[in-house]
Order: structure tokens, then sequence, then C-alpha cells
């Protein structure tokens, strides 16, 4: 079998992100069932005709929280959760939660297909070549797929930073900020006027206008800080902990074992990743009317002279628990879109 396999786009593209490793050594008469529950087989659900797209659902329930979380990280006046919460819904109504998110809606199916295609297809060929050298069957490997991950992961800010940069912005243009900032380069439109941007595409030319096709790649270095650890903290504990839910009686991990290590990995990743994911939200956000950051490591510097070690924990429990359902459904759309599409190929056998 060869390394490259087109279907873990496919089923990136169908049903979501965050796959479980494709491990489908050919089968030999005495490989038992726990020998195929570590290679970490697809699910089997026979009724399944076709597989739901959860990528699309996830960003339409994660983005309320993803604006509190953003405006928590970099904003100003909001004391915590609930009060940022209130604030947002007393000034902006219900929509004002929802600002943002046509661009990442509209992307998502390309970012899953990429980034959970590189990954799997990544770590497919590692176990291979490695295991051709040492004249073994293919085994995976905490090495696999630790590389596989970060490749995963540089993948990601390359596809997903202008995605993300300008998801930020336009969540940002409503935000209150300090007086005391005007000082700092300041763009033309000021607190108490329009929105800076009338939607994606404006915000898109308008970067592009005053900063060029690099000002698409603000924070960039914050994200790959952020995104090369934190996929290997949603890949590495879906892979044990759906290996540690799983009975070695079952031939795979069950749909709720899927969902269960799922939502775990991704509330172990977002929460992990929050003091990075604090200095991206403010680079990304800088520009939007002030510019006060040279960089990653004077945004560190300043937020941290300003407020102190807590800054870099701001957004981590809307993190945590935002990173819970949309990353369980995230692993479980992958997993039967999979099934869904290799079942397709078996039918079609003679």
């Amino acid at each position: 079998m060869g390394s490259f396999q087109l279907e873990d786009f496919a089923a990136g593209w169908i049903g979501g992100p965050l796959l479980a490793p494709d491990q489908r050594a050919p089968e030999t008469p005495g490989r038992d069932l726990a020998n195929r529950a570590r290679r970490q087989e697809p699910l089997r659900p026979k009724h399944l005709r076709h597989p739901p797209g959860l990528g699309a659902a996830s960003v339409i329930v994660g983005h309320p929280l993803d604006t509190v979380k953003t405006r928590l990280q970099a904003g100003v006046g909001y004391g915590n959760t609930l009060s940022c919460i209130r604030m947002v819904y007393r000034r902006e109504s219900v929509f004002g939660f929802f600002k943002g998110m046509s661009f990442p809606l509209a992307s998502i199916a390309v970012y899953n297909a990429v980034v959970f295609g590189v990954f799997s297809n990544t770590q497919r060929f590692l176990s291979q070549h490695r295991c051709k050298e040492l004249e073994a069957s293919p085994t995976r490997t905490l090495s696999d797929l630790i590389l596989a991950s970060m490749v995963a992961g540089v993948v990601s800010v390359g596809l997903g930073g202008p995605v993300d940069l300008i998801k930020i912005r336009l969540q940002m243009q409503t935000q209150p900020f300090r007086e005391a900032d005007l000082h700092v380069k300041s763009n033309t439109v000021t607190r108490g006027q329009q929105p800076l941007y009338a939607g994606p595409v404006h915000c898109m030319a308008a970067i592009v206008r005053q900063e060029g096709l690099a000002g698409l790649y603000r924070g960039a270095s914050a994200m790959l800080l952020r995104d090369v650890p934190g996929y290997c903290l949603y890949f590495i504990p879906y892979v044990f902990l759906n290996e540690w839910i799983t009975p070695d009686t079952r031939a795979g991990p069950s749909p709720s074992a899927v969902w269960l290590a799922g939502g775990l990995a991704g509330a172990i990743s977002w929460g992990t990743a929050t003091p990075m994911d604090v200095m991206k939200s403010r680079l990304q956000a800088d520009g939007v009317y002030v510019t006060k950051y040279r960089g990653v490591l004077d945004c560190i510097s300043q937020s941290y002279r300003q407020e102190g070690l807590k800054v870099f924990f701001r957004g981590i429990t809307v993190n945590a628990v935002r990173g819970f359902p949309m990353s369980a459904a995230m692993f479980l759309g992958y997993e039967l879109s999979l099934q869904a599409i290799r079942g397709d190929h078996a039918a079609m056998d003679p």
C-alpha cells in the first residue's frame, strides 16, 4: 500500500478535521483483535451511507465562544467571561457573537482537507519508511506522530493565518480601546465612526492595500509557536486516549470513544496553547485602529510589563470549554467520513 492516499484529504473535506492515523497493514491470519485496535483501524458503522459534515457545524457552534475568547485576550474593559458576554450582547446584540464567522465557515473544508490529509499521509510515510528499513510491518511510534503533527502545524499557519487574521480583525473592529493608545500610530478611522471593514473581502483588500501581501500573515510567528506544539497535543492525546478507552476485544474505536478522546484532546490542546494564543490574538488585532507591537517578543514584553503573568492565561477557560465539543465533533466527523469513503471503495471491489 502506498503512503499517499487521497481519501484522507477527501474525508477532511467532507466530515471535518482531526483524524486518527491510518495504520491499515494488510491482514494476515494470526492478527488478533487487540493488534487491530492498536493499529487504530477506522470505525465500521454498517448503517452509515452519507457521513455528516461536522466541520462547518463546529465553526457555527464554536464561533460565539471564539469571539468572547478573542475579546478577552485582545480587548479592554472586560472583567471576566460572563462580563464579556454581557457587554457584547448589550452593545451588539446576539449578532455580535458571530462577527467574522463567514470567512472561517467558507474555508473550513479546504483547511481540514489539507491540514489533516497532510498529517495522515506524513505519519503513514514516516511509519512505512522506517519499517521498510527494519524489514518489519508498519507500526506507529511516538516520534512519527510528533513529526507528522509538527508538519501539520506548519501547514496550518500557511493556510489558516490569513483566515484567522481577517476573522479577528472583524471581531475586534467594534472593540473599544484605551484613549492612551491614541498616541500610537493610528488608522484613519477613529472610535465612534463606522466600522473599518464592511466584510471579509473588504477587510482582506484593505490589509493588502495598507500592508501588502505580508500583512495577511501578521502574527504568523506567534501562530506557529501556538500550532506546532498545539497539533502535537491534538493528535497524540487523541491516539493514546482512543487506545486506552477502546477494549482489546474491539476491532476499532466506537463512536463514543472517538467523541470522548477527541473532546479531551481538544480541551488539552487549547488549554495549553492559551499563552501563545493570547499573543497571536493581540498581534492580529493590532492595526485595526492602532499599531503598538513590533513583533511577538515585543508583544510578550509589553503585555507582561502592563498586566503581569496573568495576561498569558486570558481566555483559558473559554478555550478549554470550547475545545471539547468542537474537537469531539471534528474527530468524529472525520472518522465517519473516512469510513464511509472506504466503505464505498470496498463495495466496488468484486
